[in-house]
């Protein structure tokens, strides 16, 4: 689809992601004149906007995009385009959005995204229902809305949309939050100190009542003498049976056990990078949730987005040490650290009872495998595929059905285009064979995937 354009200028694109080459291509199509420089020096993009006379003076180019892979680099290169052509109109791909907050204050006439912020709407909508995508004020944007084969389109007041209703369960399973969950590692073993320790305490007290007839109050007062390690069981001055003797000497035994493995689990869990919380908000929804493998940036701003719709959400990442997983922590995301592919994790993160999985890795490869774990344990659960990089997740599709695929990098592509010819999207959505956006104006329209451009492959130039 090439998007509307009357902008009588060129563009110049910056990049070579697939997204940088799939906006190159749709550029292409609407008609704007193209310079596509895909690994650029800093002279390859001065001569590509300054005159030969040195002075910032655009050559035939007006808007600037620029789609690469580091906040970093995008923020140099928006700078130094910035530096060289004040004032010319700038598209750059930025995740972070501090950085794009100061960028924007600094420049203010550039539009900071990405394919993240882009591509989010859709797969929360993919993932949660069957709509195409969220829109900016929470509604969702229904498939209805495009019509069918040979039907006229929609005028903009007739586009489908709907409430979105965030799942809701039993009143029994919002007490159940409280209660903890089956845990690993230093949990488990702080939780297995304490439960021995109550256990300790309850039985202890228990025979003391029965066994030596103490008072339940004096009982306690002995029983918990026993489990803080500060005295014996008071059968000094009675008469006990030999075997409660046993009993008594077993249970101060144990208190030692139980009290170490509590104090071990405690000081690890308090000194470790804790993605995931025993009580409340933070630990491992039961039911009604999203499963997101991949703590990426397509992950991270999907469990944000599902967040904020009050969708609860847990996110399964194999690098300990992943670089979002703070950012993950502070917005209070559960994260836990595994394969998404292991049955036993899926299990242990409630798949079958769950809304349905996004597999967001960046590995297509990895997403597929997810795809098919997840289906052999939850064979009707909503499975959303990431893709964008690479044919294969088109060659195993066209083999056997994985779940909804979305192409973040089509996503991207499209709506870089949309905006620089003067349609900015308020979403843009995927659906099968294609993609398509709905614009302030108008009604929403979808195509074909958009090609990808072979700039760079056979020269060293592009364009």
């Amino acid at each position: 689809m090439a998007p509307d354009t009357d902008l009588p200028g060129g563009c110049l694109v910056v990049g070579d992601l697939e997204a940088t080459r799939m906006t190159c291509r749709l550029l292409t199509e609407s008609g704007h004149p193209v310079v596509h420089l895909t690994r650029p020096t800093d002279a390859a993009v001065r001569t590509a906007l300054a005159s030969p006379t040195g002075r910032a003076v655009a050559t035939g180019i007006s808007t600037v995009v620029v789609i690469v892979r580091s906040d970093v680099q995008a923020l140099r290169w928006a700078l130094l385009v910035e530096h060289i052509v004040p004032g010319i109109a700038l598209v750059v791909s930025v995740f972070d959005r501090t950085v794009a907050q100061q960028l924007r204050r600094v420049v203010p006439h550039c539009l900071a995204t990405s394919a993240a912020e882009v591509a989010a709407p859709a797969i929360v909508a993919a993932v949660t229902g069957d709509a195409l995508a969220v829109l900016p004020d929470g509604r969702l944007l229904l498939a209805g809305s495009l019509g069918g084969p040979g039907e006229e389109a929609l005028s903009t007041s007739r586009v489908q949309t709907a409430a979105f209703a965030p799942p809701t369960a039993p009143w029994w399973h919002h007490l159940t939050a409280w209660v903890p969950r089956r845990q690993e590692g230093s949990a488990a073993l702080m939780l297995a100190g304490v439960t021995s320790l109550l256990a300790i305490l309850v039985l202890d007290w228990a025979l003391t009542v029965v066994v030596l007839h103490e008072p339940p109050l004096r009982a306690l007062y002995a029983a918990t003498r026993v489990v803080t390690t500060v005295g014996p069981a008071d059968a000094v001055g009675h008469q006990p049976p030999g075997w409660y003797l046993v009993v008594a000497v077993v249970l101060m035994l144990s208190t030692l056990v139980a009290t170490g493995s509590f104090v071990a689990g405690l000081v690890d869990w308090l000194r470790s990078s804790r993605s995931v919380g025993l009580l409340g908000r933070r630990s491992l929804p039961r039911s009604h949730h999203v499963v997101v493998a991949g703590l990426g940036q397509v992950g991270l701003r999907v469990s944000l987005l599902l967040r904020s719709l009050n969708v609860p959400v847990v996110v399964v990442e194999r690098e300990a040490d992943a670089p979002n997983l703070r950012l993950a922590r502070a917005a209070r995301i559960p994260v836990v650290i595994g394969h998404a592919d292991d049955r036993a994790v899926m299990q242990r993160l409630g798949l079958p009872r769950a809304l349905g999985l996004a597999a967001l890795g960046s590995d297509e490869l990895d997403n597929i495998a997810i795809a098919i774990a997840a289906l052999a344990i939850a064979p009707d659960a909503r499975v959303v595929v990431r893709a964008g990089e690479d044919d294969v997740i088109a060659e195993t599709t066209s083999l056997f059905r994985i779940g909804r695929v979305v192409d973040v990098s089509a996503l991207m592509a499209l709506s870089v285009a949309a905006t620089v010819g003067r349609r900015p999207p308020l979403v843009v959505f995927a659906q099968p064979g294609g993609v398509g956006l709905l614009g302030a104006q108008g009604p929403p329209v979808s195509s074909s995937s958009p090609q990808r451009c072979r700039c760079g492959e056979a020269t060293a130039s592009g364009g």
